[in-house]
């Protein structure tokens, strides 16, 4: 029986790729493990699929800002890779394919002891955290961006996997779960599945504004809903896991810097603002906005203390803009990524078996 391990968590952008290969993994792999962190986030998302097995491991994320939390990432990280030795072994895989994140880094270290064959897939520019520490313990890396890949011994250009939930969906499916009935279209903010009080703040300073030419649409991310507002024009919720349907009638959105949000919107033909995060980051945000905005994909907004004066000047310049603003992605999107993903994988997977 074939077998495969999959990890990764932490934020959509490392749970959602993995779910796109579940449909052609599961043709191939009989069984197939998940092992994350527990969080709600993993596990809601993945109800979808019964089929996989999920398990979780302790994990922490490392603090980019002075926090004494980061004392304890000896310890915590020790006891993750002790459980998911456990989980490997009682599983015994072919291969194991990480997301990347602080979520997959104690799986990762586990399957490298025991020498069990590993992908990963970095969706940034530059690699994350948890990639760049264990980046030689990997068969191959798949990587969203060519350059990325040019940089590493063990690269291999693949692209973004995008779900099939995010393609071609009824655009009145979400305005009729909602019971959305204004004619205005659709201005859709996305903070990532954590939120961006950033973002949130100079939406809610501006909603007045906003909502003249626009109905809004907020992900606002966990615990971050504003009860106070009141707006017939303005819909928020903590996080929405068909995003296909609200792309299908989204007509500009303002978003974070994360790759996998932005291929989503570019596939979608929605123009969009990206406002990447910057404090406590690596930088990986502002790297991915200025590629997409030198393409003329989108148009970004860098200051780190953004004035509601900037934020309406750079609305408005998406708003002239925004039939000009360049749709074809294949320049910087090769086809057939899934099956590129899964190749990579099987050719790890075959290594055990010789």
């Amino acid at each position: 029986m074939k077998t495969i391990i999959l990890t990764g968590g932490g934020t959509a952008g490392h749970i959602t790729p993995n779910l796109a290969l579940l449909p052609a993994l599961k043709k191939q792999y009989q069984n197939i493990i998940y092992i994350g962190s527990g969080q709600h986030l993993e596990t809601d998302l993945l109800k979808n699929y019964p089929y996989v097995k999920y398990h979780s491991v302790p994990t922490i994320k490392f603090k980019r800002a002075f926090s004494f939390e980061n004392l304890k990432i000896p310890f915590v990280l020790f006891k993750g890779i002790k459980e998911a030795k456990k989980i490997i072994k009682q599983y015994n895989p072919d291969v194991i394919f990480s997301k990347g994140g602080y979520v997959a880094l104690p799986v990762v270290l586990a399957g490298a002891k025991l020498k069990v064959p590993m992908v990963a897939h970095e969706s940034d520019l530059t690699l994350g955290l948890a990639n760049k520490l264990v980046k030689n313990k990997f068969k191959t890396i798949c990587t969203t961006f060519k350059q990325t890949a040019e940089k590493l011994k063990n690269g291999v250009y693949t692209g973004a996997p995008l779900t099939q939930q995010i393609m071609h969906n009824n655009p009145q499916n979400f305005k009729k779960q909602f019971n959305i009935t204004s004619n205005k279209p659709i201005l859709l903010v996305l903070g990532g599945s954590q939120g961006a009080l950033q973002i949130n703040q100079l939406i809610e300073n501006n909603l007045e504004v906003l909502t003249k030419d626009y109905y809004i649409v907020h992900i606002c991310g966990k615990d971050k809903l504003n009860k106070n507002i009141s707006n017939p024009n303005y819909l928020q919720l903590e996080f929405y896991n068909n995003m296909g349907c609200l792309y299908a009638c989204t007509s500009l959105c303002i978003t974070r810097g994360g790759s996998n949000t932005i291929f989503e919107l570019l596939y979608n033909h929605i123009p969009m603002l990206i406002i990447p995060l910057q404090n406590g980051s690596r930088g990986d945000q502002v790297a991915n906005a200025k590629y997409f905005e030198k393409h003329n994909y989108a148009l970004a907004l860098y200051k780190k203390e953004i004035t509601n004066a900037d934020f309406l000047t750079m609305f408005n310049t998406l708003k002239q803009r925004q039939k000009l603003i360049m749709y074809s992605t294949k320049d910087i999107q090769p086809e057939n990524t899934i099956l590129k993903i899964i190749k990579e994988i099987n050719a790890a997977a075959n290594k055990k078996a010789r």
